[in-house]
């Protein structure tokens, strides 16, 4: 204490860490290997950094393109999607479609078509802890996420209990049948369910570049992520709003092969 009153620092600098044998140690690095002076056998492992650690740096990196599609849209952006992130070397996209909550009866009624048999459906969402990043595609309803892939994520308690997913990076794409739909609310409503899972949420952004701006012809799509307009369920998703897709799935890649 000063005269004045005052705190007045110490010139004293406490020790970053200090050893047994009494010499000052910088902390460990980022990537958990061991400092220049800590070579002792008995040192316990460095497990503060597991969650972006990979043990296995050399594999193959895997992109979950998780969606659910009534009618086609959101399934053709995936496709698309998936040759984005096919296109990064050393990271590949899966296909996975979530099951149906509409009994066949009422997905008649409203002359939704059969679904492709060549991409699987997820069969339980402990799946998803083997995926390095995810890709979430659904249609609006209200703004929001539509029931079935709701459903779905409301299936992952497990993995939020064992925190299974945090630290994965995830993006959106969405299909809307207006302009003022929902291309964007829907993927921003949709981002309490990463942060419950600690899940980090990777918006395309701007990134598209020159793209992005175009006003000549109309686009889905946002700077949360691509999209589709699906009008009365007959428009087919334009070149732009596809090469948006596979611009968001190699961009998601990207952003995988560098967080691992």
């Amino acid at each position: 204490m000063g005269k004045g009153g005052g705190c007045v620092p110490s010139k004293k600098k406490l020790p970053d860490r200090v050893t047994t044998a009494g010499y000052r140690q910088p902390p460990a690095p980022i990537d958990g290997s061991k400092s220049p002076v800590e070579t002792s056998s008995s040192d316990p492992p460095t497990t503060q950094n597991d969650a972006v650690f990979d043990p296995n740096p050399t594999r193959i990196l895997k992109v979950y393109i998780v969606f659910y599609s009534m009618y086609g849209h959101v399934e053709g952006l995936a496709r698309r999607m998936k040759k984005g992130v096919d296109a990064v070397d050393g990271v590949e996209g899966v296909l996975y479609r979530v099951a149906e909550t509409l009994s066949p009866e009422v997905l008649a009624h409203m002359k939704a078509p059969s679904k492709d048999d060549s991409i699987p459906e997820i069969s339980e969402a402990a799946e998803l802890a083997a995926a390095d990043g995810f890709l979430f595609g659904f249609p609006t309803r209200y703004g929001c996420m539509a029931a079935q892939m709701k459903s779905f994520f409301d299936s992952t308690g497990q993995l939020w209990k064992d925190q299974a997913l945090a630290g994965k990076p995830a993006g959106f794409f969405v299909s809307t049948g207006t302009q003022g739909g929902g291309q964007e609310t829907t993927a921003w409503t949709a981002i309490t369910q990463l942060a419950h899972h600690g899940m980090l949420f990777v918006p395309v952004g701007y990134t598209f570049g020159a793209g992005m701006f175009k006003m000549d012809t109309i686009r889905g799509g946002s700077p949360y992520g691509a999209g589709v307009f699906a009008g009365d369920g007959t428009r087919e998703p334009t070149d732009t709003e596809l090469a948006l897709a596979e611009h968001q799935g190699k961009y998601m890649a990207a952003v995988v092969k560098r967080l691992a």
